[in-house]
């Protein structure tokens, strides 16, 4: 087999299994691991897989710049908004992580809520300064301009001194195997130090997330209380993720 129809049947699999297990294509095709990996290599070069331990999985869409990651799926991520804002009870503390899903939440606060949001995001103060009755405590840090969020040693420290009733993550990332995830290990570090700090921690992802991966773990599945995304409820890897115990809640 050629080395561009090795390419195509890697794609292939991937689009249907959701993963590739290089020893199994191997085997599959009669050629060496090695040879398998090197085109592994290759299609992540090009950002069309996530290369993980043994193999492969759909890499997330959701790693572009905080501009670009506005115009990907608006309403699927106003949807799962919509269903976060209404965990948040009146005298309560959110943890509001950063990202552009967590600013739809933001945007789907009420107005007159009495609540105190703490958050390492610049443009989620800034969206709920008019919020007359939200407190606001803004971490600060280096400020990671992919993702408009405060991250290294001092947002992290500055996050031990906070504590809240519930926690509002984003991932770029959400697979049965690779757990949740994002795309750089400094943000990774934060969000576990965000969800370290709270009660409970629900997780927001809209369904373009759901079954990728990116190249840093964030936290396993069973840290979560729960997971909000517009997936559908009888997709695979929903279906997946229930099976293994995760909540999910689908906002339609």
């Amino acid at each position: 087999m050629l080395a561009a129809e090795r390419r195509d049947h890697l794609l292939e699999l991937l689009a249907r299994e959701g993963k590739i297990v290089a020893k199994d294509v191997a085997v599959r095709l009669g050629i060496s691991e090695d040879s398998v990996r090197r085109d592994l290599r290759d299609l992540a070069a090009e950002g069309l897989v996530q290369r993980v331990y043994g193999g492969a999985l759909p890499v997330s869409p959701a790693v572009a710049d905080y501009t670009a990651r506005q115009t990907i799926a608006p309403d699927g991520k106003r949807r799962v908004a919509e269903v976060a804002a209404g965990l948040v009870r009146p005298g309560s503390a959110l943890i509001l992580d950063g990202g552009t899903t967590a600013l739809a939440v933001a945007h789907a606060l009420p107005h007159d809520l009495d609540c105190t949001v703490i958050t390492h995001s610049p443009t989620i103060a800034a969206a709920l300064l008019d919020h007359p009755r939200a407190e606001l405590f803004l971490i600060g840090g280096r400020v990671f301009k992919h993702s408009a969020v405060a991250c290294g040693a001092a947002a992290i420290e500055a996050a031990r001194n906070v504590s809240a009733d519930l926690c509002l993550l984003g991932v770029t990332g959400v697979h049965p195997e690779a757990g949740l995830t994002t795309g750089d290990a400094e943000e990774a570090a934060m969000k576990r130090a965000l969800s370290a700090r709270a009660a409970e921690t629900w997780v927001l992802a809209s369904s373009e997330k759901i079954g990728t991966a990116s190249r840093y773990r964030v936290l396993d599945l069973d840290r979560i209380g729960a997971l909000i995304t517009d997936a559908a409820p009888e997709d695979a890897v929903v279906e997946r993720l229930t099976g293994l115990g995760v909540k999910v809640v689908t906002a339609g």
